[in-house]
C-alpha cells in the first residue's frame, strides 16, 4: 500500500474555521432584513463578523475593508484580526454583499469574507471600481475584456457549442450599463439584470450548472479581487479593469503604485495559489439560501470554496436562536 503525505498531513482548511464568521453576520443581519435601514444591517453584520474573527488562529490583514469606501470604524483597510497565531494571510471582508437587498427585502445578499497568502491580494482601494468579465474555464483563451461585448458573446457561445441566443449574461442594473445591456442584447444574448451584488453573479457564472454564462460591467474593485478568490477554487474566468471615476481617482491609483491601464487577470488580482471564499446567505439567492429563523433554530447555508484542494463545500448549519437573538 502506498503512502500518500497529502493524507498522512492534510493541512488545514482556513475557510472552515472562517465560515463561522460570516454565518455570525448573517445571523445578525436577519433581523433587519426587510426593514428599510442598510446601515443597521450592515453594522450588525460588522460588529458580529469582527468579533468572531478575532476567534481564529491566523494573523490576518485586512487588505479589502469597509474601509474608505463606508467610513466604518471597524474591519478597515489594514486592521489586524486573529489572535496572531498561525497563517499570515490577507482577508477581504464584506459584512454584506447587498446591503440595500437586505434593507429591502430582496434576493441574493450575502456575507462574504475571502483570504489569500499574506501580501498576494491587489490592494485597488485607492479606485473603487472596476470593468470585469466572468466566465466559467470555457472562457479561458476565448474572452478579452477589451474586445466589443458581442464578440466575446459569440467566441463563448462557439467555445460552448451552444447558440448565442442560449447565453445569459449577468449584469448590474445600473444607468452605466445601459449601452453594454443594449449590446448584448443586439448580439442575440439575453440578460439577468442585477440589483446588487455582482460577487454571487460572478460565482454563479463560473460555476457549471447555473444559467448565467457570464457575468460582465463596472462593479467595486474590492468585490472583482473577492472574485478572484472564488474564481481560483472554481477554475474559471476573470479579466479586470480598473475603472477610475475622474482625473483624481486616476492619479490616486497612480499613486499608490496601480497600473491603471492594465488588464489584469486572475493571477493579478490575487497571486497566491492558495485562496479562500466563504459566503453565507442573508437573503435567498442563486448561490445559497438565506438566514431562515425556525422556531427554536437559525439555519444558514454557506459556500466554501479553496483554491489549492480545487474544493467547493456546502454548510447548513442550524444554530439555537437562544443563543444569538
Amino acid at each position: 500500500m502506498t503512502s500518500d503525505k497529502k493524507y498522512e498531513n492534510p493541512d488545514r482548511n482556513l475557510a472552515l474555521e472562517l465560515v463561522r464568521a460570516t454565518e455570525a453576520a448573517a445571523i445578525r443581519a436577519q433581523p433587519w432584513i426587510g426593514k428599510g435601514d442598510k446601515n443597521a444591517a450592515d453594522g450588525a453584520a460588522v460588529d458580529a463578523m469582527r468579533a468572531f474573527l478575532g476567534t481564529v488562529d491566523f494573523a490576518g490583514t485586512i487588505v479589502i475593508g469597509e474601509g474608505e469606501k463606508d467610513a466604518a470604524p471597524m474591519l478597515f483597510n489594514g486592521e489586524q484580526v486573529g489572535t496572531g497565531v498561525g497563517p499570515s494571510v490577507d482577508i477581504a471582508v464584506d459584512p454584506i454583499d447587498g446591503t440595500s437587498l437586505t434593507a429591502a427585502g430582496r434576493q441574493n445578499a450575502l456575507s462574504v469574507l475571502a483570504a489569500a497568502d499574506r501580501g498576494t491580494m491587489l490592494d485597488a482601494s485607492s479606485i473603487f471600481y472596476m470593468n470585469k468579465i466572468v466566465t466559467d474555464a470555457d472562457g479561458i483563451g476565448v474572452i478579452d475584456i477589451d474586445r466589443p461585448i458581442g464578440d466575446n458573446i459569440r467566441a463563448l457561445a462557439k467555445a460552448k457549442g451552444k447558440d448565442v441566443g442560449e447565453l445569459r449574461i449577468a449584469v448590474l442594473d445600473r444607468p452605466r450599463h445601459a449601452q453594454l445591456i443594449e449590446d448584448i442584447r443586439a448580439a442575440g444574448a439575453g440578460t439577468r439584470l442585477l440589483l446588487d451584488g455582482d460577487v454571487a453573479g460572478g460565482i454563479n457564472a463560473a460555476r457549471y450548472g447555473t444559467r448565467i454564462d457570464m457575468c460582465v460591467g463596472v462593479g467595486g474593485s474590492p468585490e472583482g479581487v473577492v472574485t478572484a478568490c472564488a474564481i481560483k477554487a472554481l477554475g474559471g474566468f476573470i479579466q479586470a479593469k480598473l475603472a477610475p471615476k475622474d482625473d483624481d481617482e486616476r492619479q490616486k491609483g497612480i499613486d499608490a503604485g496601480l497600473d491603471v491601464d492594465a488588464v489584469l487577470g486572475a493571477d493579478d488580482l490575487v497571486k497566491s495559489d492558495n485562496t479562500f471564499f466563504v459566503a453565507t446567505g442573508v437573503t435567498d439567492g442563486g448561490l445559497v439560501a438565506g438566514v431562515k429563523r425556525l422556531g427554536p433554530i437559525i439555519r444558514t447555508e454557506s459556500v466554501v470554496l479553496r483554491s489549492r484542494s480545487g474544493t467547493i463545500r456546502r454548510i447548513e448549519a442550524d444554530h439555537l436562536a437562544e443563543k444569538w437573538l
